[in-house]
């Protein structure tokens, strides 16, 4: 009966963690992960905001990404915050957006 309660509390704090409209403040989030290019092109711009921001910083400053190649980012940016909105740029001009729990996922694969 304990091991049933704790995992059905595992559950609803697990499910409540997964909708974006709710606040996930766990100090212990881990919120770094790999940003993976596997497109065939070069990825030229990787922006990343919490969705509560209305600006995008780009986390590659003057480097690129080329393909099959990645790069680790903290998105810890001391708000608690889990979403973020997620647009990367390629050579060819493309652009693709996502919004992302970053708390949840360790790893994000353009391909």
């Amino acid at each position: 009966m304990y091991k049933f309660a704790l995992a059905a509390l595992a559950a609803v704090t697990l499910s409540a963690c997964a909708d974006e409209t709710t606040s996930y403040t766990a100090v212990s989030a881990n919120r770094v992960m790999d940003i993976v290019n596997n497109t065939n092109m070069t990825m030229t711009h990787f922006y990343a905001s919490n969705t509560s921001q209305s600006t995008y910083a780009d986390q590659l400053g003057s480097s690129v990404l080329p393909d099959g190649r990645y790069i680790t980012i903290n998105f810890d940016d001391g708000t608690g915050a889990c979403w973020f909105d997620f647009k990367a740029r390629f050579s060819s001009g493309q652009e693709l957006s996502a919004r992302v729990n970053v708390c949840v996922e360790s790893r994000w694969v353009y391909s």
